[in-house]
Order: structure tokens, then sequence, then C-alpha cells
């Protein structure tokens, strides 16, 4: 159940990006553009990571399976390599700041998008 509804954020995460893509392409500048689809594949890419991380730390049950300093430690690792490389991106000029930020926004909106339309399911549930 929790495997599907992440497989639908992870789908609507290439919507979204696609869709923004599409639109930054049409209406803005190449380097706006490319902030949009690398914010976009630089997020999505540490998402799936953490998700994998997470799958591989705790079994079934919820019982952490692995040692918690190695999971902290991966994250900062993470989060250290991520922000290596929005520095590199911005600071070299190859994008635009704002459209970086536009595409790492992605993973925010597709949970967003998520927690909305449970609650309206929810609540058409009990409508019924």
């Amino acid at each position: 159940m929790i495997e599907k509804k992440l497989q639908d954020i992870k789908i609507f995460n290439w919507v979204i990006l696609f869709i923004l893509g599409a639109l930054s392409g049409i209406f803005m500048t190449v380097q706006f553009t490319l902030g949009v689809i690398l914010g976009g594949l630089i997020i999505i890419g540490n998402f799936s990571l953490l998700h994998n991380t997470m799958r591989k730390a705790f079994s079934d049950q919820g019982v952490m399976k692995g040692k918690k300093m190695a999971l902290i430690a991966k994250f900062y690792f993470r989060l250290a390599i991520m922000g290596l490389i929005i520095y590199i991106l911005i600071t070299t000029g190859w994008v635009n700041p704002v459209g970086l930020a536009v595409g790492l926004s992605i993973v925010v909106l597709s949970i967003l998008n998520f927690g909305i339309r449970a609650a309206f399911r929810t609540s058409s549930r009990e409508a019924v």
C-alpha cells in the first residue's frame, strides 16, 4: 500500500518536471529552463536515494536494521553532494537561481498534490 503511494508520487514528480520544463522552455530563457530541469533531476534523484536508504534501513515491521549513525552519515553525505552541485550550477552561471529553485520544488509539489487528493478522497467517502 505504501509502495503504491510512493510510486504515485514518483510518477507525478516526472509529470510535473515535464510540464514545468515544457512551459519554461516555451516562455522563459534557456538558463531558467535549464535550472528548472536540472533542479528537478537533482531533487527527484535525491528523493529516490532517500527512499532506497530508508527502505534498506528499516524492516517491514518498522524495526531499524542498520546502525543509526550510518543512516545519519548517508543523509548528510547526500545533502553535502547536493549542496555542492547546486553551488557549482549557480556560481558558474549555467542556471538561473530562480529556475533552479522552481525545479527543486518539484517533490514538494508532488507531495502537496498527493495530500490534497487524499483529503478530497477521504472527505468524499465520508459524505456518501
